[in-house]
């Protein structure tokens, strides 16, 4: 089969032929309909990220249709040729966080694309069933993205809504492939004002036609007043960091409310003094980590309503340098979905 593989940290990948896997036991292998591309296998491409051992097949954003099963697979209400979406986190089954279901917090290189070969190729072996969800009517190239790009805005936004109540603001920084979604989930499943911190002016379009209700350029002179302006005077109940960098952590901390809750998600590597004086009073610091199997199988739901639109730009597996290229200029607008 086909596969983008990297073989040097900041070399690029490598399209080669590479055999393709037979299932064991308990193991499924899908053909893949699409791959998005991730920011995070930017950081993985470059280097940024230790533990990764070379070559590897990265892609954790998978969709397609069952190919095979391996011994004891069969019979769980799938069958060969289904559309199926792939949860990426995947744990070892044992563990306390994967029995309270939340695989996605286990060892992270057993993630699909981390340790396992991942899904920039023709086929992708995934370890058990489990991992897989119906696809149910959603195009899998469409659906891949929501594996990542939609699942993780959804369950960092699902921990801010005890915070937003009418009445409230909610702060998202950065409007990217995973932002977009968070904006959507932040007016589909509360009624808080948002607010939206974007230096791209394409991108700061795209989130007020997604339901943003009002859009800063954090490199304007008075944003920090802007957005003081547009939470009010109580401040913003909910940040959701998108970018992780310094700059976007002090504004983001700068706007919380007493109370509120400032949720990373951004892996650059950013911080902020966390002291009794430096927050707002009793104003909480969380990261955010992907999001659980249910929580995906909630967002599958959501798209299934068509209530969520998804920004994707197609490209054959081929051009999946130019695709990083790009990424990592940040002229992507929406997500990027690399197809076999």
């Amino acid at each position: 089969m086909k596969a983008a593989r990297l073989h040097t940290f900041g070399d690029g990948f490598i399209l080669e032929e590479v055999s393709t896997p037979t299932p064991g036991p308990g193991q499924v292998l899908i053909r893949i309909a699409g791959a998005g591309a991730c920011h995070s296998d930017l950081h993985i491409a470059s280097g940024e990220t230790p533990g990764i051992v070379l070559p590897h097949t990265l892609g954790h954003e998978n969709a397609g249709w069952v190919e095979s099963f391996g011994d004891g697979a069969e019979g769980h209400g799938l069958k060969v040729g289904d559309a199926v979406v792939v949860f990426g986190g995947w744990g070892c089954g044992n563990c306390s966080f994967c029995l309270g279901g939340n695989e996605q917090m286990c060892d992270t290189f057993r993630w699909g694309g981390m340790g396992p070969e991942g899904g920039y190729a023709e086929y992708l072996l995934v370890p058990s069933i489990r991992h897989l969800l119906p696809a149910d009517g959603l195009d899998p190239v469409l659906a891949a993205p929501l594996t990542d790009a939609a699942l993780t805005p959804y369950s960092a936004v699902k921990k801010t809504l005890p915070h937003l109540a009418a009445g409230a603001s909610a702060v998202l920084i950065g409007a990217g492939g995973l932002g977009q979604y968070g904006v959507q989930f932040l007016k589909l499943l509360s009624p808080a004002k948002v607010v939206v911190v974007e230096p791209d002016p394409d991108k700061r379009a795209l989130a007020q036609t997604l339901g943003a209700d009002v859009v800063i350029d954090p490199q304007d002179a008075n944003a920090l007043a802007a957005i003081e302006d547009a939470v009010g005077a109580n401040g913003a109940a909910a940040v959701l960091d998108f970018v992780g960098v310094d700059s976007s952590m002090a504004l983001g901390a700068a706007v919380l409310s007493r109370g509120g809750l400032f949720v990373l998600v951004g892996l650059a590597g950013g911080s902020v003094p966390f002291s009794f004086l430096g927050l707002a009073p009793e104003a909480m610091l969380m990261s955010s980590n992907w999001g659980s199997r249910n929580e995906l199988a909630e967002v599958l739901a959501i798209a299934r309503t068509g209530k969520l639109v998804s920004t994707i730009e197609r490209f054959p597996l081929s051009d999946i340098n130019e695709v990083f290229d790009r990424l990592g200029r940040g002229r992507i607008t929406g997500r990027a979905v690399l197809v076999p």
